[in-house]
């Protein structure tokens, strides 16, 4: 069975700036098995520190961009990089942080100490999507302590993994689009979600989903919101060298590049369509 994901990007203010766009990562429920541009050529240039490629594009003005991604039901799972830690300020854990992360860890059953965990950084967060974010400013992942803070997925899944790997849990950034079961094939931007990996079995969290339906008890699977979701990259603080890009916070939806390796958001339109059987429906996993 297979997903097809197109991703239209409008071009009138290219001004000879370039498209960056990720080409799709395997999952153990998907495999991605096409990516091709529609509109513009491209070239494939390499993250340093994950190996994940990307594309480079280079649109002509007045002329839209279609990505356009193929998977099949069915993975190979994660790679190994995903679980790695490399440290940027995405990623690094404030002293008190690990400090209280390992404390929370405590059970016997790493399975439990993963989940006490992800407990603990939801009750630590609302939804929502603040201007500024509770790291802006910080050379690290600050210990949010007591305090509550507005995050996104984004924000949330930043902090939980710190904690994480903090408490010595190998823990990795996913991103995607998730397509909610009520618009039909439908999103707006770009979702996010963590994966961990312990004694050889890995679990799925997103805590985000969780707090925008006002469940309070976290578990481990891709849900509770109703949907089908696609990885296309992962990891925070980037470096695609022969972009000239360093420490991108993060690849899902395409973005704009400038000569001096700066990016700016782009606004595209994203549509997904099966065709054929189920894919990557999110389910509750014991």
């Amino acid at each position: 069975m297979r997903t097809s994901v197109t991703v239209t990007v409008a071009t009138e203010d290219a001004a000879d700036r370039l498209l960056l766009a990720p080409v799709g990562i395997a999952t153990p429920h998907q495999t991605p098995v096409r990516f091709t541009v529609e509109g513009a050529p491209f070239s494939l240039v390499g993250e340093a520190g994950t190996g994940q490629m990307a594309a480079l594009i280079a649109p002509c003005a007045d002329t839209p961009v279609t990505l356009h991604y193929d998977y099949i039901d069915g993975g190979p799972g994660y790679a190994d990089a995903l679980f790695g830690h490399r440290p940027n300020r995405y990623t690094i854990a404030a002293d008190s942080l690990v400090d209280g992360a390992r404390r929370i860890a405590t059970a016997d059953d790493g399975e439990a100490g993963i989940a006490a965990i992800a407990q603990d950084v939801a009750a630590k967060f609302t939804y929502g999507h603040p201007e500024t974010r509770f790291y802006d400013g910080h050379d690290h992942i600050p210990d949010l302590a007591c305090g509550v803070a507005e995050g996104s997925c984004v924000d949330i899944n930043a902090y939980l993994i710190a904690c994480l790997r903090a408490a010595g849990f190998e823990a990795g950034y996913v991103t995607g689009y998730f397509f909610p079961a009520e618009k039909h094939g439908r999103c707006d931007d770009m979702h996010c979600w963590v994966a961990t990996r312990h004694a050889g079995v890995v679990r799925e969290w997103d805590i985000a989903h969780h707090l925008k339906l006002g469940e309070p008890v976290i578990r481990p699977g891709l849900n509770p919101k109703p949907g089908e979701r696609v990885a296309l990259a992962h990891s925070m603080g980037l470096d695609f060298p022969d972009a000239g890009i360093r420490a991108l916070k993060l690849l899902a939806e395409p973005v704009w590049l400038d000569s001096r390796g700066r990016t700016v958001k782009t606004l595209p339109l994203i549509r997904r369509d099966r065709l054929a059987g189920s894919a990557m429906v999110d389910r509750q996993r014991a």
